[in-house]
């Protein structure tokens, strides 16, 4: 899954690719936020990313990725659900 930083004005719910940013693997990104990841809302109109999240660091401080979402990645949500629930 392909993941890239961007920018995100929570008023006027615009949202932007940031400047320089470069082309990530999502998962990568959970592992560097300790999966502290949350989906913000659906996106249709940034390339092929499908989806907005916020990533939270260790000092609390948010970043914002665009996400092309696939099987995969709710394969990993469904993962880490049972895994919270003490099922492997």
């Amino acid at each position: 899954m392909k993941a890239i930083q961007a920018e995100y004005n929570e008023a006027s719910k615009e949202i932007t690719i940031k400047k320089d940013a470069k082309a990530e693997d999502w998962v990568s990104v959970c592992r560097r936020f300790n999966d502290d990841v949350s989906r913000i809302c659906d996106v249709t109109d940034m390339e092929e990313y499908t989806g907005l999240f916020e990533c939270f660091d260790d000092q609390n401080n948010t970043y914002y990725y665009l996400v092309k979402e696939d099987k995969a990645l709710h394969r990993m949500k469904r993962r880490h659900f049972y895994k919270n629930l003490g099922i492997d």
